[in-house]
């Protein structure tokens, strides 16, 4: 057993707390994740502290000996505070017991003993609490042997696990989240009822689940919270767009992939060469649509065809649906989903400077991130294949390189702006100036012209004269930019 009095005593704001409570006659204990990480020996910049009694007044008296009475954050509606000491986040609470109405989201709470705070919470592992009041300072408060789940990597509710979950069904998703995070299974009585309440999520908000989702997403091997969460029932609920990939057709003698266990495979592959959550994002949606485009040929074989444009078109009503951010961030999932397959055509003989110019023109910024994707979606259990993969992509990234350092086209833009274009010709904003501005950039990376501003401007006047537009203005009358 860790002396957690000798550990607390390295971080100050244990000391600075515990004379707070002290001057304040309260009984107060480090709880929750910050007990659990401390035991494992995980990072952990998030300090909980409950106490039996006003957890505002814990945290402004805190603040006080703390010499940082104007950063405290306190919100009275839910009795709690928070403000930051060295790079921790430090929040209050008084105890409480909690519950929830069958039909609601929202807790109704009331002041509670220690005990009854610890029973409120989801799992053993996360009920211990360090006392920080006088003689008891450092002493593990561990009512439902959490330590022994920790030693044995269980995720067990410290109540019966319906009442857990139906207190709040949240903590069906956190189950799922806390043993993909640390690689724990879950207890099988909590597992079953997990199945057996699966369908109570749906009461909860959307912004709760994703964000738990996004854990899953973000942990070190997330097929497994994927798999956890298909296997008790919450998936169909949650994302049933993706169980839809699941399963294997075969007809006269030709099968294809379980579109569902391949794309698990490249969003682990892909989670070991990036922690962004977006680029993992795109790995989970590359074949979404793969369920909705397959067909079937004697002589092909299965098919998918236009999947990775029916699937990028598909990326904002899921972003929608599940509240994540319609931004920039939409922009770079729908962008890799489309482009995930352009990379490999490219390794094919004969290919022109046309084709890779327009790829690194599409994937701009994102081409990086697209090159990490294609060798993520390497899933042949051949060796020789996989090389042989591995080894067409070492020739596209080649031809990539090449071609980017001779024309410098990483976020290429047309020498000739739309404004310009307007310029020469006297147009206000409208259709014909996107076409002819569209004409030139075509030119460009069809290697008809370079992208410099006399070709560019000659064979704009080109184009003008088929449509039948005349210039107004030179191109030494115009402001060039």
């Amino acid at each position: 057993m860790k002396n957690f009095k000798e550990i607390l005593n390295e971080n100050p704001i244990f000391g600075i707390v515990s004379e707070a409570a002290q001057q304040l006659g309260l009984e107060t204990y480090v709880i929750g994740g910050y007990v659990r990480d401390l035991i494992i020996g995980r990072p952990n910049k998030d300090i909980d502290f409950v106490t039996v009694g006003s957890g505002i007044a814990l945290a402004e008296k805190s603040a006080e000996i703390a010499g940082i009475t104007n950063h405290v954050n306190v919100f009275k509606n839910f009795g709690t505070a928070q403000f930051v000491y060295k790079d921790f986040d430090v929040e209050f609470v008084g105890a409480r017991k909690e519950s929830y109405r069958s039909d609601s989201r929202k807790p109704m709470t009331e002041n509670g003993t220690l005990e009854e705070d610890q029973q409120r919470r989801d799992f053993t592992i996360n009920a211990m609490g360090i006392s920080l009041s006088g003689s008891n300072f450092g002493k593990l408060i561990d009512p439902f042997n959490g330590i022994a789940d920790l030693e044995s990597g269980l995720i067990k509710t410290p109540l019966e696990p319906e009442r857990t979950f139906s207190d709040d069904p949240l903590r069906m998703m956190r189950a799922v989240r806390f043993a993909t995070q640390l690689n724990f299974d879950i207890d099988g009585e909590t597992f079953d009822a997990i199945k057996a309440m699966a369908g109570r999520i749906e009461i909860v908000s959307q912004e709760r689940i994703t964000d738990e989702l996004n854990k899953i997403i973000l942990s070190q091997k997330p097929s497994y919270g994927f798999k956890l969460l298909h296997q008790c029932g919450l998936l169909e609920i949650i994302f049933p767009d993706f169980v839809k990939l699941q399963g294997v057709e075969t007809q006269d003698g030709k099968g294809h992939k379980d579109n569902f266990y391949h794309t698990l495979q490249v969003l682990d592959n892909i989670s070991v060469h990036s922690n962004d959550l977006w680029v993992r994002w795109a790995a989970i949606l590359h074949d979404i649509a793969k369920p909705a485009t397959k067909k079937f040929s004697p002589k092909v074989g299965w098919s998918f065809h236009g999947h990775e444009e029916l699937g990028a078109r598909w990326v904002k009503g899921i972003f929608r649906k599940m509240k994540l951010p319609l931004d920039e961030k939409m922009r770079k999932v729908t962008n890799l989903v489309r482009l995930h397959l352009r990379p490999i055509a490219l390794a094919k003989d004969g290919v022109t400077d046309s084709a890779v110019r327009r790829l690194l023109v599409e994937a701009g910024e994102d081409l990086d991130d697209l090159l990490k994707l294609c060798r993520a979606d390497i899933t042949s259990k051949d060796p020789t294949r996989v090389r042989k993969y591995l080894k067409n992509y070492d020739r596209v990234e080649e031809m990539l390189v090449e071609i980017q350092e001779k024309d410098k086209l990483r976020n290429f833009q047309p020498v000739l702006t739309g404004e310009m274009i307007m310029e020469i010709f006297d147009l206000p904003p409208c259709r014909e100036v996107g076409v002819l501005k569209n004409e030139v950039r075509e030119a460009i990376l069809d290697c008809k012209i370079e992208n410099e501003i006399l070709p560019a401007y000659t064979y704009l006047l080109k184009v003008a004269e088929k449509l039948d537009f005349k210039p107004v203005k030179t191109l030494e009358q115009i402001s060039v930019k």
